[in-house]
């Protein structure tokens, strides 16, 4: 009986504190989002995020974390383990317990259906969604353009693609011969998609291959030649959409035991959608004896997206060749100044106006004021 009534106990302590910016089980309250430790907003955020698993998401939400707690703005983190469910039960939880403000890195991304389900959750309660998009391809404004109370703070998916696509198709048209393992004159590539139905991911296998191939048949040089003929798709993807180095290291280790060099049909380029996979097939690489940055292995160029502090290192040390900047800081601080003057009382759209003024990296999407883009860059140093 005394061991049932403690763990009821302990149960109920649980429960109490699961009110928004008091933490759970299920949720991180990081340091300063203690219920009425505000130093000076009256902010109850929520913060859902897609899953810490992912490295870029890890790198917003620490520098989240640190300005929302510089603002003095209560916030709660909830880690939604790629669940679109699991998403929207813990905004309701959040809804219930006091929230005024939610910030959410929808699961289902590009999904008008569950930007719709958590706005309904949401009610009158502002809600910025992040870097995942709101939206299917086709449907602009379909959902921002249908409540008084929603914004987005993200990037233009497309322009991804075309940078690392512009990137790749320099730097092959450079190093053409020392990129032509079997001296065949056609670059042979392995292409590593993040998520079948991602917006971001669907661009950036699009443009990270078409862009190449405009500069090199331009230059009167052959389209780049997808390592499997008998893949139609002409890449790989995550199944599980989690865009992991692991599914990347399973399926380059797989790939290199039929194209190598002692077959003469090495793969001979590798573009991923994001720094994770390009880790994961760098990890293949090496075990295979490639891309060692010792000066003396051949290196296969590897490309990303996202300039992760693992990818920058990778690039530093010779293994890697290049990847595309997404700004984790400058994604946190258009957040923050957003919820600062929602905070403040502006309306959604100002407050986007407001963030969209403090940096050259803003800018407003055409003809949809409530949604801020944060720019890309090239990064190869």
């Amino acid at each position: 009986m005394k061991k049932f009534l403690a763990l009821f106990l302990s149960l109920v302590m649980v429960l109490a504190l699961a009110a928004c910016g008091g933490g759970s089980s299920d949720t991180t309250t990081a340091p300063g989002s203690d219920a009425g430790n505000s130093t000076g907003s009256s902010l109850n955020v929520g913060v859902f995020y897609y899953t810490y698993a992912d490295t870029y998401i890890s790198s917003v939400r620490t520098a989240l974390d640190a300005q929302l707690t510089a603002a003095g703005i209560s916030y709660t983190n909830y880690d939604c383990n790629n669940t679109q469910a699991t998403q929207n039960d813990y905004v309701r939880t959040a809804v219930t317990n006091g929230c005024n403000l939610l910030i959410v890195n929808l699961c289902t991304s590009g999904s008008a259906d569950a930007a719709k389900a958590i706005m309904d959750i949401a009610g009158d309660i502002p809600v910025i969604f992040f870097n995942r998009a709101v939206e299917g391809d086709g449907e602009e404004g379909t959902v921002l353009g249908a409540y008084d109370n929603i914004c987005f703070v993200g990037t233009d998916a497309p322009e991804a693609g075309h940078l690392q696509g512009q990137m790749v198709g320099q730097y092959v048209l450079d190093n053409y011969d020392a990129i032509d393992l079997n001296g065949d004159g056609v670059i042979s590539y392995a292409l590593f998609k993040g998520d079948e139905a991602n917006v971001e991911a669907i661009y950036r296998t699009q443009y990270g291959v078409e862009d190449a191939d405009a500069l090199l048949t331009a230059a009167g040089k052959p389209a780049l030649s997808y390592f499997d003929a008998n893949n139609a798709a002409k890449y790989q993807v995550d199944q599980a959409g989690n865009w992991s180095a692991q599914a990347a290291s399973d399926y380059m280790n797989t790939n290199l035991a039929s194209y190598n060099e002692s077959n003469g049909n090495m793969i001979e380029l590798i573009i991923c959608n994001n720094d994770n996979m390009a880790e994961g097939a760098i990890a293949a690489l090496n075990t295979a004896g490639y891309n060692l940055g010792d000066g003396s292995s051949t290196t296969i160029p590897v490309f990303g997206v996202d300039a992760t502090e693992a990818a920058q290192e990778l690039i530093a040390a010779g293994k890697m060749t290049g990847t595309v900047k997404q700004d984790a800081e400058g994604m946190a601080a258009a957040i923050t100044a957003t919820a600062k003057a929602i905070g403040e009382g502006k309306t959604v759209t100002d407050a986007i106006a407001a963030a969209a003024a403090t940096g050259d990296i803003y800018s407003i999407a055409e003809g949809i004021a409530n949604k801020l883009y944060v720019a890309y860059a090239p990064f190869t140093a």
